[in-house]
Formats: C-alpha cells, sequence, structure tokens
C-alpha cells in the first residue's frame, strides 16, 4: 500500500508530526502541501493529511487543497490529524475547516499536540505563547502515543 502524507505548516511542528507518522507506518511519502503540486493522488491508495492549527483555523492551503480534491480524497483510505499547542476540540476544529464527506470518509482524526521554537516566532507570537502558557523557552508538546496509536488505525 503506498502512502502519502501531505501537511500544512508555519513552523515545523506539522512537519515534525508528518515524519512521525511516517516511520510508525513505514515506507511514506511525505511532503508539504505547498509543494506537493506534482505529486498525484491517484498513486497512492492512503493519504494522510495534517495541518497546524492557529485561533481554531487550518493553514490556508490546507483548506484548499482538501476542497479542491474531496472527491478524490473520499476515495481513499484517509486519515487527517490537526497539530495545535492548546486544548483545540478536535471534532469543533475539523468540522470548521474541513468539508463533511471528508470528515465523514477518514477512517481516524486525531489531534496529535504541538511544539513552538521561539527562535522561529517573531516578538508577538512570543508574547503571545508566552501569555498563553507561561513559558518563554522551547515547548514540545507532539504526542507520541497518539501518533502511535494513529499510524496503526491507519495500517488496518
Amino acid at each position: 500500500m503506498k502512502t502519502l502524507i501531505l501537511y500544512a505548516t508555519k513552523y515545523g511542528a506539522a512537519e515534525e508530526i508528518a515524519k512521525r507518522i511516517a516511520i510508525q507506518t513505514g515506507d511514506a511519502t511525505v511532503l508539504n502541501m505547498k509543494f506537493a503540486g506534482d505529486e498525484q493522488l491517484a498513486d497512492y491508495d492512503c493519504v494522510i493529511i495534517g495541518s497546524s492549527v492557529y485561533a481554531g483555523m487550518f493553514r490556508k492551503e490546507a483548506k484548499a487543497f482538501l476542497k479542491e480534491n474531496a472527491d478524490d480524497l473520499c476515495k481513499k483510505k484517509l486519515g487527517l490529524f490537526i497539530c495545535s499547542m492548546g486544548d483545540s476540540n478536535k471534532d469543533e476544529v475539523l468540522k470548521t475547516n474541513v468539508p463533511e464527506n471528508i470528515i465523514n470518509a477518514a477512517l481516524v482524526t486525531e489531534s496529535l499536540g504541538g511544539m513552538f521554537d521561539p527562535k522561529k516566532a517573531n516578538f508577538f507570537e512570543r508574547l503571545i505563547m508566552k501569555a498563553v502558557t507561561k513559558q518563554s523557552g522551547f515547548i514540545d508538546k507532539i504526542n507520541d502515543e497518539k501518533i502511535k496509536s494513529f499510524a496503526d488505525a491507519m495500517k488496518v
């Protein structure tokens, strides 16, 4: 089974999660949605899509990809993940950002955590993160147990 993992990220957390999923699932192609134009969905049996979430919203390239490829995605073995530092309500985030037919077609949906690297953020973003988390350094809340469970569900 050929697996394609597509992610949309601002600072790299969704990319890191996508790579960890690929390790758990075995052989998979991992691509940033910004640069995935040449990849054909028809070449893959399984597609996993993830996006970082800010203020409850997916990255714009993820929303556009999902909308443009909804019919093809619904015919695949499909998994969806969100990458978020907070305790975002996964179901509400998906409902807001993903077409309903894609959510219904997904074998598994999950929130897999996130990370924050202050070196990649601007002053305003660092200020917000410090106010919200009461921390000012690097934060890693990626959940490897959930990643393993997600990958195992996709192997079924």
